[in-house]
């Protein structure tokens, strides 16, 4: 559900040049758009940065958005910036608290688009607990991007239970995945194409703080790692995790989560799920005696309903992901080569 926010009455229906002058034009575009719709105590100062308040650990993260197409089933690259670089904060076991936000515009975006772009940028701030405290917006020629990139750099207080590190993780440890898999990147790929299923197919793209945060209160120090897995799905994040503990995981491919449609339509487009891209979950490694009740827990949170343990560490196999296949075959699941979807985040 997205707030009624009514644009204002511009002067332009699209960006122009002139827009990234820092003159006039700049001004009323900020004034009429982002000042306004993002007001807060920090951002109201206007200056070229943000003089903030923190305690303790404090996380730090940045991120550009370069999503083609610019909005797709379940959301847009406004909201996009804003969870994913919430979601890094989050996986550092930090409590998001601060963004800034960079537009890249180009020539000719139209101020409708990039009106309802704001509006779900606020959205998003408001429901993760956020606020967008300093920015910056350039315009460039039109042909020179590709209608509007978005930089996101956030700034969180690291939890005070929070002690995750790939370096905690030993064997025996479980692997657990908080959602069905390849959402997002199907999603995407079917607008690309233009592919119809029977099922209307949605980006899963959300915060994950405050599932996160509350993981913390009750399990703590006993959650050894936590990772999104964007670009490159989970079995990138999983072989990674396995080359820098220099440990093996299995993986056992009868519990990884995954909505019918989506496994339908990867099966269609000869793609495998664990490879294709995610915006609204994430893998954690936890000690194993809290696994069953980390799983409970998970499933009872706002997102987390599809929960699912997937595969656990072991010292066979080192540096390596061995996935049991459903008929109790094995396979070495490696990372992804090349690039499987362009502009997916």
């Amino acid at each position: 559900m997205q707030l009624s926010c009514p644009m204002p009455a511009l002067d332009f229906d699209v960006i122009t040049l002139g827009h990234g002058s820092g003159g006039l034009l700049t001004n009323r575009l900020l004034d009429s758009g982002v000042f306004d719709l993002l007001s807060n105590e920090w951002l109201d100062e206007r200056h070229d940065g943000a003089t903030l308040n923190l305690n303790g650990k404090v996380a730090f993260t940045t991120d550009s958005f370069v999503v083609s197409p610019i909005f797709f089933p379940g959301g847009n690259i406004g909201e996009l910036a804003v969870n994913g670089t919430v979601n890094d904060l989050a996986m550092c076991g930090a409590i998001p608290r601060y963004l800034s936000l960079g537009f890249i515009l180009e020539e000719g975006l139209t101020m409708k688009a990039f009106w309802d772009i704001l509006v779900s940028i606020k959205y998003a701030c408001e429901k993760a607990g956020v606020k967008v405290v300093t920015g910056d917006t350039k315009v460039v020629e039109r042909g020179k991007g590709d209608k509007i990139f978005i930089n996101t750099t956030g700034v969180g207080e690291v939890h005070p239970r929070a002690d995750i590190r790939a370096c905690r993780i030993q064997a025996g440890d479980k692997v657990i995945v908080s959602g069905n898999l390849a959402a997002h990147g199907i999603a995407i790929l079917s607008v690309r194409k233009g592919l119809e299923f029977e099922t209307a197919l949605e980006s899963d793209t959300r915060n994950l703080n405050h599932m996160v945060r509350d993981l913390l209160d009750e399990f703590g120090e006993d959650i050894h790692l936590l990772r999104d897995p964007t670009r490159g799905g989970a079995a990138t994040v999983l072989t990674e995790i396995a080359r820098d503990t220099r440990l093996g995981i299995d993986l056992f491919q009868k519990d990884i989560p995954v909505d019918d449609a989506v496994s339908g339509a990867c099966e269609l487009l000869g793609l495998d799920p664990l490879y294709v891209a995610n915006e609204g979950i994430f893998l954690a490694v936890v000690r194993a005696e809290i696994a069953d009740d980390f799983v409970r827990r998970l499933r009872g949170l706002e997102g987390g309903k599809d929960a699912a343990m997937i595969g656990q560490v072991t010292e066979a196999h080192p540096r390596q992901v061995v996935m049991t296949s459903r008929i109790g075959g094995k396979r070495v699941v490696n990372m992804l080569v090349g690039e499987q979807l362009p502009r997916i985040c």
